[in-house]
């Protein structure tokens, strides 16, 4: 009976205890990470605002990319922390050239010299524009990514990084979209968990913002329309493909359209 109870039946109740705790603790963590994740995917976009994104950086400069209010990209340029005359006359340039209504910071290494900069500039020269800190977490993961190689092929990495901080501030949504929920760092010890599931629930709640806010036919990307419900991968590619080659889609009876969209899915 005592090896019994020592060798067999004392390690079966600690392993159930431990695992029962596990999964209490997995619960938990996919919990706390799934509202982190919904309340950042809900935060109000700053529509129709002129932004130009900065990427800070100390060795290979600050990478500054200017956009249009949809978010299209129109420019870039870097400067150096450590001159900052000329990093100051370059922004300044940028706000009259590109008519910038709003500088966004990413909060990565170095972006406190940067944010002295771009605050001398407004004072001095702009007192019109406003400049805000925006968190970063992930903007790397996205601009090594096929997304933002489809999407700007022929820029280089860092300035992806910029347009990416730039769009997160006009419409965090969209943008954040594109960047697998794991990296964009919301969560508590998310490798321990349970990754199967914690991939699952961060999907679900990815797909219910999405379904909740809606989308815009005529701007929503790619990789914002397959979380639509109804709608897979291939089918959000054709959606972009026939808005690309018959412009702007009027009326919801145009998707019926696309190739590949049944009544079903329509519904």
């Amino acid at each position: 009976v005592s090896d019994g109870l020592v060798r067999l039946l004392s390690p079966a109740v600690v392993r159930e205890i431990r695992s029962d705790l596990s999964e209490e603790a997995d619960n938990h963590g996919i919990g706390v990470f799934s509202e982190n994740l919904k309340n950042l995917l809900m935060q109000q976009p700053i529509k129709g605002t002129r932004v130009l994104g900065v990427d800070p950086g100390i060795r290979t400069g600050t990478k500054c990319a200017a956009l249009d209010s949809t978010g299209k990209y129109l420019g870039s340029f870097v400067i150096y922390q450590h001159k900052p005359a000329e990093g100051e006359s370059a922004i300044l340039k940028a706000i009259k050239d590109y008519d910038v209504q709003l500088v966004a910071i990413g909060n990565g290494t170095g972006t406190r010299e940067v944010q002295e900069i771009v605050a001398k500039v407004i004072s001095e020269h702009c007192p019109s524009v406003l400049y805000t800190v925006v968190d970063e977490d992930g903007a790397s993961v996205y601009s090594a990514s096929d997304i933002a190689r489809e999407e700007f092929p022929e820029l280089d990495l860092t300035i992806r990084g910029a347009i990416s901080i730039g769009r997160r501030l006009q419409d965090p949504l969209a943008e954040l979209v594109k960047i697998d929920p794991k990296s964009i760092g919301v969560g508590l010890y998310q490798h321990d968990l349970n990754q199967k599931k914690l991939s699952e629930m961060l999907d679900e709640v990815v797909g219910s913002v999405v379904n909740n806010v809606g989308v815009n036919l005529n701007t929503a990307s790619f990789s914002l329309l397959k979380y639509v419900s109804g709608i897979n991968g291939s089918l959000a590619k054709k959606i972009v493909a026939y808005r690309e080659s018959t412009g702007k889609i009027v009326s919801r009876e145009d998707i019926m359209k696309v190739p590949g969209m049944g009544p079903k899915t329509f519904e």
